[in-house]
């Protein structure tokens, strides 16, 4: 017998304090030290990396909605051959964020946490950390349970 996977608000029911803990993890970053318009940068750059859908419609629309360029989302997926679009401090951001994804060697992550914790200082840093583990665990909720975004076309 086949069962159907949980609907968003079925998980949320079952789980109530993982929900709860994953938000807090992301209040974590609330301060001025990380700007909105990052938040949603590397949200969306985690949620393309690990393929979820439901997160990628999610915070492109949150983006656009809080006034980030259009050409930048397009572009975010390829964004090491357009630097220029980035500021030193997103790059730096970006490059944490999908070291922290992808788990590379221990060079990479070590070269990536330097130019991180030059540019954010450790509170930056801890926050961009709690960013980043943040989506990619709602990402692995997202995915695992099949959720899909409310999409109408045309």
């Amino acid at each position: 017998m086949q069962h159907s996977r949980l609907s968003r608000n079925d998980f949320y029911r079952n789980v109530p304090h993982l929900v709860d803990s994953l938000l807090a993890l992301e209040k974590i970053s609330d301060s001025d030290n990380i700007s909105v318009s990052l938040k949603h940068l590397i949200k969306l750059r985690v949620s393309q990396i690990n393929g979820c859908c439901f997160c990628q419609h999610m915070h492109a629309g949150e983006a656009r909605k809080d006034g980030e360029y259009q050409q930048r989302l397009d572009i975010l997926l390829s964004w090491h051959e357009a630097p220029a679009y980035f500021t030193d401090k997103e790059q730096a951001a970006l490059n944490w964020a999908e070291s922290l994804t992808r788990i590379p060697s221990q060079s990479v992550i070590e070269q990536h946490y330097q130019a991180v914790i030059a540019l954010f200082g450790e509170k930056g840093v801890a926050e961009l950390t709690a960013i980043i583990l943040s989506i990619n665990s709602w990402n692995r909720v997202a995915i695992s349970m099949g959720f899909t975004p409310d999409v109408t076309l045309g």
